[in-house]
């Protein structure tokens, strides 16, 4: 969004291993691990979660103050949601980019190091009508 004072973009630090040596790896093993933090959530539901003035804030840079609390019943099955993220890379519904660099496909080989910046950008579309 142009002009907005926010952060669009919150940094979060992953450890990979092995490292990932194609996008297809890369891929398969962030969702494995979101995956398995979206479960975990789910699993150690606090009934009531405080959150501290700094938390809230740093919550608020980023555009959304939540209870980290996953509210559905339905656990995410892993091997679904790897082979949704690999069909949405492939149809073009989000991308990646390492550094300024964008990553094309699924096979192309990577050198990842601890200093590598990935971003992940969901591509919104647009509807509308050309007159």
């Amino acid at each position: 969004k142009m002009g907005s004072r926010r952060n669009a973009i919150t940094q979060a630090v992953y450890e990979l291993h092995p490292v990932p040596e194609t996008v297809r790896e890369l891929i398969t093993q962030m969702v494995q691990i979101c995956v398995r933090e979206y479960n975990d959530r789910m699993e150690n539901r606090e009934l009531l979660v405080n959150l501290s003035k700094a938390e809230i804030e740093e919550l608020a840079s980023s555009g959304k103050i939540g209870f980290g609390v996953n509210y559905g019943e339905k656990k995410a099955e892993e091997k679904q949601a790897v082979e949704n993220a690999l069909q949405c890379f492939e149809d073009g519904i989000y991308r990646i980019f390492c550094g300024t660099d964008s990553l094309q496909s699924l096979d192309e080989k990577l050198s990842l190091t601890e200093e590598c910046e990935l971003t992940f950008v969901r591509l919104v579309m647009l509807a509308g009508r050309m007159w």
